[in-house]
């Protein structure tokens, strides 16, 4: 695995708070919002900061709340990374797949329960790209 970029997410119950911090007190620029996600860039082409809401009751609240999103170059080294994390053992917690909010990715966990994302950017769905600022 070759990463191009990490960055975090973290999981809050109010997005509101992460938003209004963040815009005032850190300069940071929208860009993506979503309702229960949204994506900040610090300085013109800086590192990014991620905070999104549980989606189902069901899904699993990582221990700190923490995800690094970890960006990969094209969909072949997503999927030989997928088959990798896969013949290692590791747990799945979201199974590979292309996503309408834009990517093609899956999660897996690290020893300490933090959640890796391991993506690559693919075109959005209609319903998705009225989201991207």
């Amino acid at each position: 695995m070759n990463p191009i970029d990490i960055s975090a997410t973290i999981v809050v119950e109010d997005l509101d708070k992460a938003r209004a911090f963040y815009t005032t007190h850190l300069n940071g620029r929208l860009i993506f919002d979503c309702g229960w996600y949204i994506g900040l860039q610090f300085g013109e082409n800086g590192p990014t900061l991620h905070f999104m809401q549980p989606q189902s009751p069901d899904q699993p609240l990582y221990q700190s709340g923490l995800t690094y999103n970890i960006k990969l170059h094209d969909a072949d080294e997503v999927d030989t990374a997928h088959a990798d994390i896969v013949k290692a053992g590791l747990p799945v917690i979201m199974p590979l797949e292309d996503h309408p909010w834009g990517d093609r990715g899956f999660c897996t966990l690290d020893p300490y329960g933090v959640a890796l994302y391991v993506y690559v950017d693919i075109e959005p769905s209609e319903e998705f790209r009225q989201y991207y600022l």
